[in-house]
């Protein structure tokens, strides 16, 4: 095993969700802080590469050497495509254009086991990964059979944590806790954004993302009615986005009845950069958009409904607020309580 070299190759493998890759990125840097000339390559679901690409190696920065992209989700709507398979192939000819002394899977599912399976390897390279299930997420523990090396964590077991035990086991490194640093983008990363164009964009604004994938998630309308109000009266333009077109619905009937709000465009994972650097606050349930904001250290309200707080609440910021807890959704008063706290505290 190379891993006590300099310069080992390095391959972590995290393809989704949005929120699961954002979770995942402190390990980019608890592993170039140790070891600064390791090659850092990452697999990552195809939907998700911008999240990624702010961490490209450049200019002498040293962040991810390579994005590799993989388009299962694609593929499998047309498995009898022959075009599905020639993007297959041409993936696994990228992937093993490296031989890597270190895997890290960080997922526990069979499909990102399948690409450690698929990674080419240097004799004794370790494949690491989750020995046991974490409550409220998915897990099939098929995948250990194709580790050689697995990290057991706690049951419960916050999602940053989780990624950071396997790559200290993958490592042979102390655990590294909570205590230390915990960073997602390059340093200043979160100011460099201009604003976008929206139509009917005011400044400043809040942004509402209120929609999730899962129903029981979502916080009840007439609660993000009564909190957009309250702020709107403030002078903030509430703004609305929405992923498809049932949250366009909702959207829309949020925005009829809070005054002087906004149902933009859809807009991309990358426009929702400069979308959420620009707000003044971002007040979202447990979904992707509202970690990005967190993890882009935006004054963020995050509201968890029918979710654990401690499996992805944001802790490494004095700007986040974390509200509700499983089958425990907040009132209107803690949220806008919440709300006027880091509104105030920005201005101070």
């Amino acid at each position: 095993m190379n891993n006590s070299s300099a310069s080992p190759k390095i391959l972590l493998v995290k393809l989704s969700s949005l929120g699961d890759v954002l979770h995942n990125l402190p390990i980019v840097w608890d592993i170039r802080s140790r070891i600064p000339d390791a090659q850092i390559d990452w697999v990552v679901e195809e939907a998700y590469v911008n999240l990624l690409t702010p961490l490209l190696t450049k200019d002498g920065f040293r962040g991810i050497d390579r994005i590799i992209p993989f388009g299962l989700r694609r593929w499998k709507k047309s498995l009898l495509s022959a075009n599905s398979w020639r993007e297959f192939f041409a993936f696994k000819n990228e992937l093993q254009a490296v031989s890597y002394d270190i895997i890290i899977e960080t997922q526990g599912l069979l499909k990102s086991a399948l690409v450690c399976a698929f990674a080419k390897k240097n004799s004794g390279a370790v494949v690491s990964g989750l020995a046991n299930a974490t409550e409220y997420s998915g897990y099939e523990p098929i995948a250990r059979a194709f580790y050689n090396k697995s990290a057991q964590v706690p049951f419960q077991c916050h999602a940053v944590d989780r990624a950071r035990y396997v790559t200290c086991s993958a490592l042979d490194w102390p655990l590294i806790g909570r205590g230390q640093q915990v960073q997602f983008y390059p340093a200043g990363f979160e100011g460099s954004f201009g604003n976008i164009h929206i139509a009917g964009l005011k400044h400043p604004y809040i942004l509402f993302f209120h929609s999730t994938a899962r129903e029981a998630k979502r916080w009840v309308n007439a609660h993000w009615v009564e909190l957009g109000i309250e702020l709107s009266k403030l002078g903030y333009q509430v703004v609305l986005p929405w992923g498809n077109t049932s949250e366009q619905t909702i959207s829309n009937a949020l925005a009829s009845q809070i005054p002087n709000s906004l149902v933009p465009n859809a807009f991309s994972i990358e426009e929702a950069f400069s979308v959420i650097a620009n707000s003044s606050l971002v007040v979202g349930v447990d979904t992707g958009l509202t970690h990005l904001a967190a993890v882009l250290n935006k004054p963020t309200v995050e509201i968890y409904c029918d979710s654990p707080r401690w499996k992805t609440e944001g802790y490494w910021s004095n700007k986040i607020r974390n509200i509700g807890d499983m089958q425990k959704p907040p009132e209107v008063k803690e949220a806008l309580d919440a709300s006027l706290g880091l509104l105030n505290a920005a201005k101070n």
